[in-house]
């Protein structure tokens, strides 16, 4: 995960001084979709073991939205 975050910030950085190839822009891209994709992965284990404590001690777990569900599934 580091050294994908620390190609898309080259990547960035190159774009902002010199511009990128063709090549570059497509790797960008493919760099970002792969970092969004490891971050909503990551994102969604962490939701998945996170529990509200009720009042009385009782945990309740996070409960997915039936949208957010069938958005994963596509």
């Amino acid at each position: 995960m580091e050294k994908l975050l620390k190609r898309i910030n080259e990547l960035a950085n190159k774009a902002k001084t010199q511009g990128l190839s063709g090549e570059e822009k497509e790797e960008q891209a493919r760099l970002r979709q792969e970092y969004l994709a490891v971050f909503r992965q990551n994102f969604t284990a962490v939701l998945d073991n996170t529990v509200i404590m009720q009042p009385d001690g009782s945990k309740t777990p996070v409960k997915r939205r039936e949208s957010a569900q069938k958005k994963l599934k596509h």
